[in-house]
């Protein structure tokens, strides 16, 4: 294997049994700038492929030991292969070999004898195979963006509610058929109103950055999710957490915003920032509703005000007849 990788130029892996068919392209492409690798059969190929990672595999289809339709398929399960382009190389111009080729992943294929290959057209389909690669990259990052801006809340960089509403019915749904635990955490910041207007909407901004990033600071498990449910308010959803799990977090999402002493001389409760918490925990069922569980969160809630506030209050069964405030 030969290689000379620069991060400026893109990586071409040729792959090939035959030193001849080698030695041509790699003298082809050099000219136009590209950087060369080389591997002489299959396994070779994925071993260089593992350590350089091309923008692009020219491989051949016929090789001893492992082809190149064995090669490509051993490629493509390489979390490293998501965007690389597999150009065939083949002698096989049926149909059946064609198909083949394409069932495996190959992006393109070209046919031999490489000497009567027009080369200008190779050039071209390197060329437009390595963009088109790219250009996939940079979409994929693009969506990601995209997909941050429609589900994260701009102002606290937490779940918004929209991925809220649909990460807790996509949850509710899952732990019905599983028959286990569903924990909801409503929060709300103590006197906020009264905090805006003392201290001004930027020191409030930050404020509520504080929180939430205390708040997701608490938040170990990957299935628990953090959202800004409303103007200071955060919801935590906890999958396949108990009341006394979910108790737990509570406790500490009170304790966390108390330590934060962040200073609100007109709070009526403390000289610093606090918040009320209310919290249910249900096992759903057929005959239930997810809405009910949010009002059950949303009573005790409103529970923990009424009864002080700088508190949590859990709610296990909301009566039907009872309405939050």
């Amino acid at each position: 294997m030969k290689a000379n990788a620069q991060e400026s130029q893109s990586l071409v892996l040729i792959v090939d049994d035959e030193p001849l068919i080698r030695l041509i392209l790699r003298h082809l492409l050099e000219r136009e700038g590209y950087q060369i690798a080389e591997a002489q059969n299959g396994i070779e190929a994925i071993n260089v492929f593992k350590q350089f990672h091309p923008d692009i595999v020219l491989l051949d289809a016929i090789m001893p030991d492992m082809d190149g339709f064995e090669c490509c398929t051993q490629l493509h399960r390489l979390d490293c292969s998501k965007y690389t382009p597999v150009l065939m190389i083949t002698a096989l111009e049926d149909q059946k070999s064609v198909d083949r080729a394409f069932e495996v992943g190959a992006t393109d294929y070209i046919t031999k004898p490489i000497d009567l290959i027009h080369w200008p057209v190779l050039r071209q389909r390197v060329k437009r195979l390595i963009q088109q690669s790219q250009l996939q990259q940079k979409l994929e990052a693009v969506n990601v963006e995209l997909q941050q801006l429609v589900t994260i809340d701009g102002l606290t960089q937490v779940a918004n509610r929209r991925r809220f509403e649909e990460y807790f019915n996509q949850e509710w749904q899952r732990l019905k058929w599983e028959q286990q635990p569903l924990s909801l955490i409503l929060c709300d910041v103590d006197f906020f109103k009264l905090y805006n207007d003392t201290y001004g909407h930027r020191v409030s901004d930050r404020c509520l950055q504080k929180i939430a990033k205390a708040i997701k600071d608490i938040i170990k498990c990957p299935a628990d999710l953090v959202a800004r449910y409303g103007g200071e308010e955060f919801a935590v959803i906890l999958p396949n957490t108990d009341t006394e799990g979910a108790t737990h977090v509570a406790d500490k999402i009170c304790h966390a915003v108390r330590t934060l002493a962040i200073p609100h001389q007109n709070s009526q409760v403390s000289p610093h920032v606090t918040i009320s918490v209310g919290l249910t925990t249900e096992i759903p069922q057929q005959n239930s509703d997810l809405e009910e569980m949010i009002s059950a969160a949303d009573w005790a809630l409103y529970q923990a005000k009424a009864a002080g506030r700088d508190r949590f209050v859990q709610n296990i069964l909301l009566p039907k007849s009872q309405n939050s405030g």
